[in-house]
């Protein structure tokens, strides 16, 4: 599969009588690969069918999707993260500044409930020196870290402009430009130096990551070795970072 991008337009300075110059904007494709796929396959006895007050095809056919969508979130969020941008990442991330510590590996940022604010601030600042554009950024956290944001500032109504604090109502929502999202799906490691786990929290623009999948399969079919039915689902997907600028990492640790 082909991924268009988005071309970059010169900016020239202009003279009166001089003239114009025009380009040609040409939109460099990415090929994004669907060469990574998943499945589940269970089975469903007549005797459990018939004893049980629920449709257990159904029910189970439900929980293996969202158990296929946790896998897949998985496999991404555990990879994508190392393709950020390097100035994006680091002790010394800013592309122009290289004045924000977004942690490494021995060294991980270690947040509470008085630095979290500041730090997703600096994620932010991070993505505003690459020239991101303030809508469509996000940032995933782990479950502690959100945790951390509900017993920090963000307690108080007015630090978001809202009526009723997060602290009550459970909401984060948006934080800095940032649409704040919540999984336990994100990277973590056991970091050397000081053994404690780490995670490797993802944010960027919308634009650096393409992704597609598909369900290809979902089938249920007589079971040949016993009474009942075989259930069984094939889902096909790829990813890409196609602009890392546009992404960046956070390595930090719970402090």
């Amino acid at each position: 599969m082909e991924i268009r991008t988005t071309p970059s337009i010169t900016i020239k300075d202009y003279v009166v009588g001089g003239g114009l110059n025009y380009e040609k904007p040409t939109s460099d494709k990415v090929e994004l690969h669907i060469d990574k796929a998943k499945y589940f396959a269970f089975e469903v006895n007549d005797i459990d069918a018939y004893q049980s007050d629920i449709k257990l095809m159904d029910d189970w056919s439900d929980d293996a999707g969202q158990q296929m969508k946790i896998a897949i979130d998985t496999v991404i969020l555990g990879d994508v993260y190392a393709d950020a941008a390097p100035e994006n990442a680091g002790p010394d991330a800013g592309v122009k500044s290289g004045s924000y510590n977004m942690g490494e590996s021995g060294a991980p940022v270690s947040i509470t409930k008085s630095n979290i604010l500041d730090t997703i601030v600096d994620c932010g600042s991070v993505l505003d020196e690459q020239n991101a554009p303030d809508t469509g950024r996000y940032i995933i956290l782990p479950a502690w870290m959100n945790g951390m944001l509900k017993k920090s500032d963000l307690r108080d109504a007015s630090a978001m402009g809202d009526s009723t604090s997060v602290y009550r109502n459970g909401k984060v929502g948006m934080l800095d430009r940032f649409d704040v999202y919540v999984s336990n799906n994100l990277s973590t490691v056991t970091d050397a130096t000081t053994s404690k786990k780490a995670t490797n929290v993802l944010f960027g623009h919308k634009k650096a990551l393409t992704f597609a999948s598909q369900m290809t399969n979902m089938e249920n079919l007589p079971n040949p070795q016993d009474f009942g039915k075989l259930v069984r689902g094939l889902n096909v997907f790829g990813y890409e970072m196609i602009d890392p600028n546009a992404a960046g990492h956070l390595y930090a640790q719970r402090g």
